[in-house]
């Protein structure tokens, strides 16, 4: 090998070793998804509150089995109730309050409430800009969930109501606006379903 061939292996190479360090001190913090044990789904038509409570100590990746609640119910028929979500990490002490997290980046989360049965209906009652100072217009004025209706029908029985909360979801998508999960993409942060009964 020449003393030319030599050299311009010797720069290739060092070239390569500088890029790969420059690379390890990319210091570029990483946010970390929110360890999240705890959705509390209340449920009031003004005089009486129905609560569903998801608590999961160890978040969806531990080994600990979901266990789900619901107090105060069944659902009427034929009745709109208000509702909130609040999301915790109870893993804190004190909890920490994840719905800051989802006000603050509003743009990357929403809420879907999915159910075929008995009639139930769901409708948004918030909007990004209700977390933001920005004119409620555009995307701006795209649904988050964190406050909803839910109506019943005449019809009773028992039935299942599906929450879930998707970060980053293509909230432009077919039907995303109205509630509508199919087209939703993203991923799920929390993702259950409650048994429910209306009489």
């Amino acid at each position: 090998m020449n003393l030319r061939k030599f050299l311009a292996m010797f720069f290739v190479g060092g070239a390569l070793l500088l890029t790969s360090c420059s690379d390890d001190d990319d210091s570029t913090p990483v946010n970390d998804e929110e360890l999240i044990t705890t959705m509390l789904v209340t449920l009031t038509d003004g005089t009486d509150t129905v609560t569903l409570r998801f608590y999961d100590e160890d978040g969806a990746d531990g080994p600990t089995e979901p266990v789900p609640t619901v107090s105060g119910g069944p659902l009427k028929a034929s009745t709109t109730y208000a509702g909130s979500i609040s999301v915790l990490n109870e893993s804190e002490d004190p909890a920490e309050n994840v719905n800051e997290e989802i006000e603050g980046e509003a743009d990357e989360h929403q809420f879907f409430y999915v159910t075929n049965d008995l009639g139930i209906t769901t409708a948004y009652t918030d909007q990004e800009c209700d977390y933001n100072e920005d004119p409620c217009e555009g995307s701006n004025a795209r649904p988050v969930g964190l406050t909803f209706t839910l109506t019943t029908t005449e019809d009773t029985g028992a039935g299942k109501l599906r929450v879930v909360l998707r970060h980053e979801p293509n909230k432009d998508a077919t039907g995303v606006s109205t509630g509508d999960i199919t087209n939703a993409g993203g991923d799920p942060d929390i993702d259950w379903t409650f048994d429910i009964g209306v009489e």
